[in-house]
């Protein structure tokens, strides 16, 4: 199945900020809900190994992700673990939730992130969970050579592939979102009109599940990513993935080598 990059409404500044706050809301619950994340802490805690560090900066953060239940594996590991929300639309309700849970954990960026130009003073090893499909080639290159050039640790994870079985798979999304919208917190009137009654959070959200599996890239065009990086030799690195129950995780893990 080729990739197809079609439009996500995430992705679009027109887009309104209350309806792809609730978006990211949802990801943000069933991530949690279902600890899909769990299975990535070796390939984590290699990264940060990699620099002797305890920090996570952790970009297209959307709302949180799955953090809440993976920061609880990892500090098990590594009590001094941080990890340092952001994105360039900051769900920053979402983000000071999170933080208000766990306030030794977590702080956040209220400003706008660009996952292509990282400000210098965010070291340590940079994330990215479901969101790098929704980067063009070129941007992923750059977020890559980013990375390169700040000598700084990356992990990227993806739940999904291209493939019939996932698209199978987002095409009921919508019936998730009706689900568990009664659950997420906090609850707000708004949140229940745009799911329930004008059903523009579902309808979104099942449209950029599909497309995010269209946009996916595979392993071997993440290896020809990597090709392309300039100094890739600097770094050591691995195309894999990792399986939690049903459920394959797919990464890309980039360190500094010691040579």
């Amino acid at each position: 199945m080729a990739r197809i990059h079609l439009f996500e409404f995430e992705d679009q500044q027109w887009f309104p900020k209350h309806i792809r706050n609730y978006m990211t809301d949802f990801l943000q619950f069933t991530s949690n809900l279902f600890d899909f994340y769990k299975t990535t802490i070796p390939i984590l805690k290699k990264g940060l190994d990699s620099i002797d560090s305890h920090q996570i900066i952790d970009l297209a953060s959307g709302g949180g992700g799955g953090w809440l239940k993976l920061s609880e594996h990892l500090a098990r590991e590594l009590p001094e673990v941080k990890v340092h929300l952001t994105d360039y639309y900051p769900n920053a309700a979402a983000f000071n939730r999170t933080q208000a849970i766990s306030p030794a954990v977590f702080t956040y960026s209220k400003e706008p992130i660009n996952a292509l130009d990282v400000p210098v003073n965010l070291k340590g090893l940079r994330t990215q969970f479901l969101s790098f499909h929704h980067f063009k080639k070129k941007d992923g290159i750059q977020i890559l050579q980013n990375a390169v050039d700040a000598n700084n640790p990356i992990a990227i994870f993806e739940a999904q592939q291209r493939s019939i079985g996932d698209l199978i798979k987002f095409f009921f999304s919508p019936i998730n979102v009706a689900l568990v919208t009664p659950f997420i917190r906090p609850f707000t009137l708004g949140r229940i009109v745009f799911t329930y009654l004008i059903p523009i959070v579902p309808a979104c959200t099942w449209w950029d599940g599909l497309v995010s599996v269209l946009r996916t890239y595979s392993k071997k065009e993440l290896t020809d990513m990597i090709e392309t990086v300039a100094d890739s030799d600097r770094f050591d690195w691995e195309v894999d993935f990792v399986k939690n129950g049903p459920i394959k995780i797919h990464y890309l893990l980039g360190v500094p080598n010691k040579s």
